[in-house]
């Protein structure tokens, strides 16, 4: 008897259980994406395949955005190892389960020989209490760890987990992987909708994969939003889904990005690199994708003065002045309006003509500062109105005063007095915008130098 109602109630849990959940692959064939970590080749099987295939399965830790499949791919590795699956939270694990965990793993080895994976989701939650009491059996191999992660385990999880584990980044599924998950629980008689007349039209799919951004659980989500708000004509009734109940069926976009995390960081070198590469359309459309997902304004135009220095320098001398109006006016408009400011300097700096030589120059006049012997300012340049030291050289005697020079250049007398005391080179303008004209300039002054 106790058995019957057992089994009522696992048919009860499962009746409730979301699309998502109800298809969420079972084995590595069923996976959809993350082929970088899960391709199979004759010629060269990738990591992560030769690991579950040889056995040889150790401590993992995978780190990606949400719905990329890190607690199914976590689910499908211990299934394919033929190993016992613990799955726990990080954050509310207490050093008493995990204590019990590793026991029942310690029993389970001597009684069967089977092992035990552990699933910590959210493990850069995990404390140095609750590490110090698994790390033991996860080294003897008691416990295999699996951890998951949204952020950079290098930077969020402790050194100790890192240095025990093959860490492997997921990535959003591209469109068609996002596609065939939603045609498969379409088709899917057992899990998905294959036991009911159910019409999706391409249309509707395509939007459905373009609007999960990658998250096949969103995507699973519309369609399960669409079919169950389609059942108006009883639970035999033909249900058809065009692009119109698509659209209704998922609500705006929601942008995956961590304001102090690798989509931060990532965001924001793409578009640096999209100004510096001179593509004014990635660049738009990178800065729209961070303050769309609610990046400080201020933060956006702080890099783009660094960049109008860096990138653009003396081959625009304009750059800099237009990048200064943009920090000051995005500090005092701010958002919305201050987009459009922002969008005109990147624009503006896009398009610049680029040279990074006045960044080259402070470089390597600072690697000569502080690795080579230290230069002297030479006497005919020191201030002449210090009182001067029994015996010294008279500081400033012999300065030559350049506005009395007789040689004269475009930009004013120059004397062929050396102002370094040492055969330097740091600035070397390029043949590009403005700077075409300083470098004009100072090979007239070289020359007019001797």
């Amino acid at each position: 008897m106790s058995d019957l109602w057992s089994g009522k109630r696992e048919q009860a849990r499962k009746a409730v259980e979301p699309l998502a959940l109800r298809m969420r692959p079972r084995t590595l064939d069923e996976l959809y994406g993350q082929r970088h970590i899960l391709g199979e080749s004759d010629a060269e099987p990738t990591l992560l395949r030769r690991m579950i295939a040889s056995g040889s399965l150790t401590s993992i830790l995978l780190h990606g955005p949400p719905g990329t499949g890190k607690t199914t791919l976590a689910e499908v590795i211990a299934s394919a190892a033929d190993r016992h699956f613990v799955r726990e939270n990080a954050a509310g694990v207490g050093v008493k389960r995990i204590r019990e965990i590793a026991q029942d793993a310690a029993r389970r080895i001597e009684e069967s020989g089977r092992r035990t994976v552990l699933f910590l989701d959210e493990i850069h939650r995990f404390s140095k209490s609750q590490q110090d009491v698994l790390l033991e059996d996860v080294e003897r191999g008691i416990v295999t760890l699996i951890g998951a992660t949204t952020e950079n385990p290098m930077f969020a999880v402790n050194s100790a987990l890192v240095s025990r584990s093959t860490v492997f980044r997921l990535e959003p599924l591209d469109d068609a992987d996002v596609e065939a998950v939603i045609r498969r629980a379409i088709a899917d008689p057992e899990r998905g909708y294959g036991s009911i007349d159910l019409q999706v039209s391409d249309e509707a799919v395509a939007h459905w994969a373009t609007m999960s951004d990658g998250d096949a659980r969103r995507a699973l989500t519309a369609l399960e939003v669409a079919v169950e708000s389609a059942r108006t004509d009883g639970p035999g009734s033909a249900i058809t889904i065009d692009l119109a109940a698509a659209e209704q069926s998922v609500q705006r976009k929601s942008i995956v990005y961590d304001g102090t995390g690798d989509e931060h960081y990532d965001t924001i070198s793409a578009f640096i690199k999209s100004i510096r590469g001179s593509d004014p359309d990635a660049a738009v459309y990178w800065l729209a994708l961070m303050l769309e997902a609610g990046e400080d304004p201020r933060f956006i135009a702080r890099r783009l003065a660094i960049l109008a220095s860096e990138d653009v320098g003396n081959a625009d001398s304009r750059a800099i002045s237009v990048a200064e109006a943009a920090w000051s006016l995005t500090e005092r408009v701010g958002m919305p309006e201050c987009r459009i400011i922002l969008s005109q300097c990147t624009i503006y700096l896009a398009l610049a003509p680029k040279s990074n030589a006045s960044y080259l120059a402070i470089d390597a006049a600072l690697e000569d500062v502080r690795e080579g012997r230290t230069v002297q300012v030479p006497t005919m340049l020191r201030d002449g109105h210090k009182v001067e030291s029994v015996g010294s050289a008279r500081h400033a005697y012999g300065y030559k005063y350049s506005h009395d020079a007789e040689n004269r250049t475009s930009i004013g007398g120059v004397t062929g007095q050396d102002y370094l005391g040492v055969d330097r080179t740091y600035y070397e303008p390029r043949d590009v915008g403005e700077e075409r004209v300083l470098r004009e300039r100072l090979d007239e002054v070289k020359r007019a130098r001797g």
